[in-house]
């Protein structure tokens, strides 16, 4: 995924507030520093949580740091759908989202029962 879009509400956060923006990227960076996480793991985690709580915003970016360390379509999808048991199906929209940042065609159901 070489053309890799942050969301648009964080880049204009990063417009508009640079310094917390930067300090930000600061915390994130020390966080993964002193995980006892593996990079593809630790992205993994992170997409099952956005995907969780409904952020959709920024899973586009996300599933590239997670493909680009190592994880498989099949692996960002099931994490996409790891909260499903203690969300429902909330996750839904989050797993829609890494579909379509897999270049996956996401069909739409004629009949819903």
């Amino acid at each position: 995924m070489e053309d890799m879009k942050v969301s648009n509400g964080f880049m204009l956060f990063g417009q508009q507030f640079p310094k917390t923006a930067a300090a930000h990227m600061s915390f994130v960076q020390a966080k993964a520093g002193e995980s006892a996480l593996d990079t593809k793991t630790n992205h993994l985690a992170y997409l099952a949580v956005l995907s969780a709580a409904g952020m959709t915003g920024g899973l586009d970016f996300h599933v590239g740091l997670a493909k680009q360390a190592g994880a498989t379509d099949d692996e960002i999808k099931s994490a996409a759908l790891v909260g499903m048991q203690a969300v429902g199906l909330r996750v839904l929209d989050g797993f829609a989202a890494v579909c379509e940042a897999l270049d996956d065609s996401v069909e739409q159901p004629s009949d819903i029962p």
